[in-house]
Order: structure tokens, then C-alpha cells, then sequence
């Protein structure tokens, strides 16, 4: 059976809720989501790793602050980063490796950023990727709405594959944390 872990990016107060950079598009939805996907991950002892930016509120402690709603417990990981990819210059392969993890479910904030990044390097790193269609969000830009973004995305992620390994888009409905991929291979 394939080791699935849930990553959980950026998923901060000054992202989230703002002022700075959010709140981000459907930010209640988003929350109950990540709320749910989260429990439901901790309920199926699915490992729990946050990533969490250091340039978000650098300068204030709550904004830089993950979310109360959805808060890490002592027994989650919590991987600081400056990147967009949250694989570069920190120990998060080192960790997923050390998980035994072949499938990453992938949740947060911003979409075209570090989700985006993310969830691509995950799958040349040899991970297979879900990501949750309804767990990620973002704002507005000069060109986009926000909702554009998030569709554009989960359009253009899902399938999108490097050689052995590829990403999902799937809602939160679903069985997220069942590796379907292995379903194709």
C-alpha cells in the first residue's frame, strides 16, 4: 500500500485573511474545506505536514501565523521556507522520504504560486500529486480574478505529468487521500 501524506502550504493568517496580501477568494469555503480535509487526514493517519512562509508577515508574528482554524499539532511537521517552491533549500523531500510517502495530497494558498510550484516539483521529485480542487485559493491579480486562477489551474494541472508521475485534481468530496494514480500505471 503507497504512503500518502497531506501538504498543507502557506496556509497563513496574513494570506488568508489579509490585510497585506488577502483575504483570499472564498476565504470561509476555503477554510471549511481545509478545516475538514485536514480532520479527515488526521482521522486516516495521514501524516499532517505544513509548509509555512518565512517572508509572509516577516515583520508581524500574526499575520506570519498559520491559520487558528486549522492550527498544527505537536505531531504534525511544520517546514519553514522562502521559496515558491517549497521543496527548495528546506528538508521536505528529506521528510516525505523519511514518510515513505509516494502519494501528496496538497492543499493552501496561492494558487499560482506556491501550490502551482509546489505541486509540479513534487512530481519530478518522484511523488504522484492530488491536488484538492476546492483546498486552494487566491486573489485577485491586474489581469485575473481569482476564480479564473483557480479554474485556469485546476484545468491545467490536472493530468499534467512528468514521465512516471503526475497530478489529480480532485474535489474534497472525493476519497482524496486513495492513491487513484496507481489506477493508470
Amino acid at each position: 500500500m503507497s504512503k500518502t501524506v497531506l501538504l498543507v502550504i502557506d496556509a497563513q493568517v496574513g494570506i488568508i485573511e489579509g490585510p497585506s496580501i488577502g483575504p483570499v477568494y472564498k476565504k470561509e469555503a476555503l477554510m471549511q474545506v481545509m478545516t475538514n480535509v485536514i480532520k479527515n487526514a488526521r482521522e486516516s493517519n495521514v501524516p499532517v505536514v505544513y509548509i509555512q512562509d518565512l517572508d509572509v508577515g516577516s515583520d508581524n508574528p500574526e499575520q506570519h501565523s498559520i491559520h487558528p482554524d486549522i492550527l498544527p499539532l505537536t505531531t504534525d511537521t511544520v517546514i519553514k521556507k522562502k521559496a515558491t517552491n517549497a521543496f527548495f533549500m528546506t528538508c521536505l523531500k528529506k521528510t516525505l522520504d523519511e514518510l515513505q510517502c509516494e502519494h501528496l495530497v496538497v492543499i493552501g494558498v496561492k494558487t499560482e504560486y506556491c501550490v502551482d510550484t509546489t505541486a509540479r516539483s513534487a512530481t519530478t521529485l518522484g511523488y504522484d500529486v492530488t491536488l484538492v480542487a476546492d483546498g486552494h485559493s487566491t486573489t485577485d491579480n491586474k489581469v485575473l480574478r481569482a476564480e479564473q486562477i483557480i479554474s485556469h489551474h485546476n484545468c491545467n494541472l490536472h493530468g499534467l505529468d512528468n514521465i512516471d508521475h503526475f497530478v489529480f485534481v480532485r474535489d474534497s468530496h472525493e476519497d482524496i487521500f486513495e492513491h487513484k494514480h496507481l489506477e493508470y500505471k
